[in-house]
């Protein structure tokens, strides 16, 4: 059945608006070139859309051209305003950005263990303030939180998590009250980060693939077949769980201590490079676990110099922007690494003596190589698993832990995982590291945002069930 001319309009329009997301401004011409449609109802489309305040002309093409066939039209950027929040244990960040994604802001509090709840949320929400203040953004249109721990599908609600502070689920009240015209999504970290990078990130190319979050704690994130999984009960990925040998009992309904967490949690990974002898002299970040620069260093320690670096190594792509050159390089068993160069790195590591016993600076690449063959040793225990359930043909070592390890990390997880699993699995390093979640959520809060605005027919969130008296709707 042919689509009604309401219907086909709406189609036409959410179109030429998602080309106009995708590819920024264009012209009428290209506007027919890359829909197929015809001119006359390309010119509509966009005096309806320029009407709506939807599209503006941003700019002609070429000085020496003028006229309607020159002009160029662009989403209208400041329609709307959005803010995404990365909440964590030991603090809150946040970003602004317009309705195409340009960050206008950015801002992050640390809040201590020891903060009150009412504090904690206080700081969360007068930070969102700030940041929306200085973007200019008020008011804000969506906003969408990533938080550790169990999303409920049903109602949206963030699920009262052991080991997880209150002030997580009463920040997400709080901020609905102080900005109640927005519309607000929470989504679990760890989706988000998967997000970002089959987004923009390194998984750009996979349809199915699971991240495995390296950071303070732990997580995973399923995508098959393009769509992201959450289980039943909104649980899917909570790998800290999962029984491995190697630890000292078997996780709990209430705790993960014993599970998968024990071995790959920073606390556990810090520990573990101890046991070799090494250890951080000096905090150079402070915006990552202390995990996480203890592997950057151990990958300095036993990686080639750039100078000594052959031609085919993996280079150091470790950006916190998106990157913009190719995807990250994926492993398997096959791929093979040089041997690491002993040059001086007596500045990487703390060498003096102690009860870890702390290694000699001279061999400090052979202690630093024997750590990441001991994380990796570690790691393919999760990979393994879900690798066995899932088939997913990719991993992806997120977070800053993942990122920090980069190619050398991966590497070494690929030989194992050769070696545990019979199925073809690609090991990559995160392109995106920690901001992953920032970045997924920005995502999510503007896909949101624009589906409404462009009239995508979803529904609104008083139809959801469980949610009619709020405006809180799940992140699809």
């Amino acid at each position: 059945m042919p689509a009604s001319p309401s219907t086909a309009r709406v189609i036409n329009d959410r179109l030429a608006l998602r080309l106009l997301q995708r590819e920024g401004p264009l012209t009428a011409g290209q506007l027919k070139q890359l829909t197929g449609l015809s001119r006359p109802t390309v010119a509509d489309l966009v005096e309806r859309l320029t009407a709506s305040g939807l599209i503006e002309v941003a700019g002609e093409t070429g000085e020496q051209r003028r006229g309607p066939n020159a002009r160029l039209y662009g989403i209208v950027a400041d329609r709307a305003h959005l803010a995404a929040l990365d909440v964590r244990t030991e603090g809150v960040s946040v970003l602004v950005s317009d309705l195409v994604g340009r960050v206008l802001a950015e801002a992050s509090v640390p809040i201590g263990g020891d903060t009150g709840t009412g504090t904690a949320v206080e700081r969360a929400v007068a930070l969102v303030e700030q940041a929306a203040e200085e973007a200019g953004a008020d008011p804000l249109h969506t906003l969408c939180i990533g938080a550790p721990g169990l999303i409920d599908p049903a109602s949206g609600h963030l699920r009262d998590s052991s080991g997880l502070p209150e002030w997580h689920r009463r920040l997400v009240d709080a901020l609905q009250e102080r900005f109640p015209d927005a519309r607000a999504h929470i989504e679990n970290e760890t989706n988000l980060a998967a997000l970002a990078e089959q987004r923009e990130g390194c998984a750009r190319d996979r349809d199915t693939f699971v991240l495995l979050w390296l950071g303070h704690g732990i997580g995973a994130a399923v995508v098959l077949d393009g769509a992201l999984r959450r289980g039943a009960s909104g649980g899917t990925g909570e790998i800290g769980f999962l029984p491995v040998p190697g630890t000292d009992g078997l996780p709990s309904a209430t705790g993960c201590e014993g599970g998968f967490h024990s071995l790959a949690g920073s606390a556990a990974i810090t520990a573990l490079a101890g046991e070799h002898g090494l250890t951080s002299p000096t905090r150079q970040r402070t915006d990552e676990p202390v995990a996480a620069e203890l592997v950057r260093r151990a990958v300095e320690a036993v990686r080639p110099a750039p100078a000594d670096r052959p031609p085919h190594a993996p280079a150091d792509r470790l950006p916190h922007a998106v990157p913009a050159d190719p995807l990250p390089d994926a492993f398997e068993a096959s791929d093979t690494v040089d041997a690491p160069d002993v040059r001086d790195v007596s500045d990487t590591f703390d060498a003096s003596d102690g009860p870890a016993g702390r290694v000699a600076a001279g061999r400090l690449p052979d202690a630093a190589d024997r750590f990441l063959d001991a994380l990796a040793d570690r790691l393919v225990l999760g990979a393994a698993s879900v690798v066995a359930v899932l088939d997913p043909g990719c991993v992806v070592l997120g977070g800053e832990v993942g990122r920090a390890g980069g190619d050398e990390l991966a590497l070494r997880v690929a030989r194992r995982l050769r070696r545990m699993a019979p199925l073809p699995t690609q090991v990559r390093p995160s392109a995106l590291g920690g901001g992953a979640v920032l970045r997924g959520a920005l995502l999510t809060a503007r896909e949101s945002a624009q589906d409404e605005l462009f009239g995508s027919g979803e529904r609104e969130a008083g139809d959801l069930p469980g949610a009619a008296q709020r405006r809180m709707r799940v992140a699809r």
